[in-house]
């Protein structure tokens, strides 16, 4: 079976298409990947490229790019209404196919340390990777951003796992290994962020809404935005985050008025929507002709 590793870095930088550009021709340069999506948006000053392939050409690749981004994002000079603790902000490894999440989490630890030794950045190791539980989350990691790392790295809470305790201009890399999520973000038809903050607080995990949901309330194009990560969409589909979101921001007098991807999204998470409103079993994801197709070209390849 062929081995592929998803990786879904996030650059603090959404403005500049020349800079972007670089970095995705790094990614590449490198044989053995390919690039799948990229967005980019302006008010969070962030955007995300999605790319896979095999372990040692994605490993490879974010190497790469992780260097580009530094010598063209300089956090001093970054403003956005997205957290960030660095130029790179995040690298997660996904494992897809003929790969385990203990091979991601080694990934994790081999690109850490060459980052450190070679481009002399601070990592931090969070979700399946991380060393210390307090850092298995990623906004715990990334509390108070760069502005405060920069105050802070040299305290023994802060002490990064990989590299010295010294913040230059593209500050931290957040490196680990995670199952996939969905990244979701819900406009509301008010400019009042507060309304956005409010619903986010209650939707999400940590505030005791929904289990496996991340979610900030922030102002985009001057409307009104939800920002959310959706971390096990398995048990907590996209249909019921909807469905509270919606009842949350109706207690304002708001409403949804479009969503967004960032990034891509599994297609189960897809059916399990279309399956919910149309009220039919989870056993019709059998019913559905491509993937009935499916199985018949794998037995026809693989007999």
């Amino acid at each position: 079976m062929r081995q592929v590793v998803e990786c879904v870095p996030n650059f603090s930088e959404g403005r500049r298409m020349a800079t972007l550009d670089a970095i995705q021709q790094a990614i590449e340069s490198i044989q053995g990947v390919r690039v799948l999506h990229r967005t980019s948006d302006h008010d969070h000053h962030r955007s995300v490229i999605t790319f896979a392939g095999t372990p040692e050409a994605v490993l490879e690749a974010s190497f790469v790019m992780i260097k580009t981004a530094c010598e063209h994002i300089n956090l001093e000079e970054h403003r956005g209404t997205h957290p960030r603790l660095g130029a790179t902000d995040v690298v997660p490894f996904i494992p897809i196919q003929g790969v385990s999440m203990a091979d991601c989490v080694a990934m994790a630890h081999t690109l850490s340390k060459r980052v450190a030794e070679e481009l002399y950045l601070p990592v931090y190791l969070y979700e399946e990777a991380a060393q210390r539980t307090e850092r298995r989350n990623l906004a715990d990691v990334r509390r108070g951003e760069y502005e405060q790392l920069k105050q802070e790295i040299h305290l023994p809470h802060r002490t990064p796992d990989y590299g010295e305790s010294f913040v230059g201009t593209a500050g931290a890399v957040i490196i680990g290994a995670r199952k996939p999520l969905i990244a979701f973000n819900a406009f509301l038809n008010t400019t009042d962020v507060s309304v956005a903050k409010a619903v986010a607080k209650a939707i999400r995990g940590s505030s005791g809404g929904l289990v496996g949901v991340k979610a900030l309330g922030m102002s985009v194009n001057g409307q009104a935005q939800v920002s959310m990560n959706l971390v096990d969409y398995q048990n907590t589909p996209l249909y019921r985050v909807l469905a509270l979101l919606s009842q949350e921001a109706s207690h304002y007098g708001a409403s949804i008025t479009h969503c967004e991807l960032i990034g891509l999204i599994p297609q189960d998470a897809l059916l399990d929507v279309a399956l919910w409103h149309l009220q039919l079993p989870k056993e019709a994801h059998g019913q559905i002709l491509e993937h009935q197709l499916a199985i018949l070209e794998e037995s026809a390849t693989n007999p």
